[in-house]
């Protein structure tokens, strides 16, 4: 039996097999659980694979486009060439994803590296290995990376982020784009077209377009159009003062449906959308359309994770909420306690059986907002129950931690039946791995 969440804004599809039990990617939640243990990450490929397809269906009409798969929502060695085997370029923000993309045989030239603090070490590598563009976030940096490839015989390609101005109507510790911001170089006072003025000045450097990015999980579509038209009046002063900008990137941010009450645009809404701004905009400022880039991770991955919990105590406070505590929580999934934000869940062996109670899904750690759901009317949940949480694909495997000294989740991968390791269970010896103890504090006192 299948059940579409979300009607024609699909992010994900809850199917159940005759023994009433959760199947994804053809394979049954209950026995993924026996086999790999819980809490688990499941990752779906062929969800992926439809997201990318319908992204580059969506920008097909654009004469020249690229899609750069933000890594920081999801990045692994096996995601790494996963998305490489796509042919997706790859947007990575700091030198241990680079080495992981790098150590997984990720193309050079399609890695893009953003960051507003990157590190001397981090340029370096940047340099030595070739990567595709530098995505450069302030004059400190630019001036840095110019001297860097001047010692070392090299030139860097580089994009500059500018801050449009725009704030994106989403939660503030993801707006990246409002003109107080800790990201880019600010569209006030004329500092981005002295910025492109500079770049094009400067030796070792080729300047090869903008950059810009205005926050994450962003519905509305209008932030996207105000964005476009600052971003090629910006390329039109430039090329008022004889510099070409051949390449545009937009970023990423397109939000996804977590629940009920979610109403993102749908990817197809999202390409006709930026096909249509650009156009106009490009008409406006008598300019020739540039090479688009987009960075979607949540929107690729975000619904392809599922995140699978053993239910244990199941607490009833009189007058109060009903608890029910599973295995896993805000160590795995942070989201909740940053963002508050919201998700959708199933009893994944009770998947023919109606909602009777209202539970509130806790986790196991040592706080109290370690909450991952608020209010959920379940089946009548018993000890022992799997709970899969949906559309935890983005941001959680990236954002878990080690708090209270618990391991971390492993990530298994699904296709059409069958399942494969992409991250192994932490274990406790892998907790104290790089633990030492002084010699002195082995002796009696201190």
């Amino acid at each position: 039996m299948l059940h579409v969440w979300g009607g024609t804004t699909l992010n994900y599809k809850e199917t159940h097999n005759k023994a009433g039990h959760l199947v994804i990617g053809g394979c049954d939640v209950v026995k993924l659980a026996s086999q790999w243990g819980t809490p688990l990450y499941v990752f779906d490929e062929e969800e992926v694979v439809n997201s990318v397809n319908t992204f580059r269906d969506a920008l097909s009409s654009l004469p020249d486009y690229e899609i750069i798969y933000a890594g920081k929502a999801l990045l692994t060695l096996g995601i790494a060439r996963f998305m490489a085997n796509l042919g997706l370029s790859l947007d990575v923000v700091s030198g241990g994803e680079l080495y992981m993309a790098l150590t997984a045989g990720f193309p050079p030239e399609k890695i893009y590296f953003h960051g507003n603090n990157k590190t001397a070490a981090e340029l370096d590598t940047a340099l030595e290995v070739g990567i595709g563009r530098i995505v450069v976030d302030n004059l400190y940096e630019l001036e840095f990376l110019s001297d860097l490839a001047r010692k070392k015989g090299r030139s860097a390609d580089i994009m500059l982020r500018i801050m449009p101005g725009v704030e994106a109507h989403t939660h503030s510790y993801i707006q990246t784009g409002q003109l107080d911001s800790k990201f880019g170089i600010s569209v006030a006072n004329n500092q981005a077209v002295d910025a492109i003025k500079l770049a094009a000045s400067l030796p070792r450097i080729n300047l090869r377009g903008l950059h810009c990015h205005i926050g994450s999980q962003i519905f509305e579509l209008a932030s996207y159009a105000k964005t476009i038209d600052v971003m090629m009046a910006i390329m039109a002063n430039a090329k008022a003062a004889g510099i070409m900008l051949p390449e545009l990137d937009l970023g990423g941010g397109l939000g996804i449906k977590y629940i009920t009450g979610d109403q993102p645009a749908s990817t197809q809404e999202f390409g006709k959308f930026l096909a249509e701004a650009l156009h106009s905009a490009a008409a406006k400022y008598e300019l020739e359309m540039p090479k688009i880039m987009v960075e979607p991770g949540r929107s690729l991955v975000g619904a392809a994770g599922t995140t699978i919990y053993r239910v244990g105590s199941i607490k009833e406070n009189k007058g109060g909420r009903t608890y029910a505590a599973v295995d896993g929580g805000m160590g795995d999934n942070p989201r909740v306690a940053l963002y508050q934000a919201r998700y959708h869940a199933v009893v994944a062996n009770k998947m023919g059986q109606s909602p009777e109670k209202t539970y509130t899904i806790v986790g196991k750690y040592c706080e109290s907002g370690d909450v991952l759901i608020n209010n959920i009317q379940l089946p009548r949940l018993e000890p022992g129950d799997l709970l899969a949480v949906f559309c935890t694909g983005a941001y959680n495997y990236t954002m878990a931690s080690n708090y209270n000294a618990i391991p971390r989740l492993p990530i298994v991968t699904v296709y059409r039946g069958s399942s494969d390791l992409v991250v192994e269970r932490e274990q406790y010896q892998d907790l104290i791995r790089l633990h030492r103890i002084p010699e002195r504090w082995l002796k009696d006192g201190v």
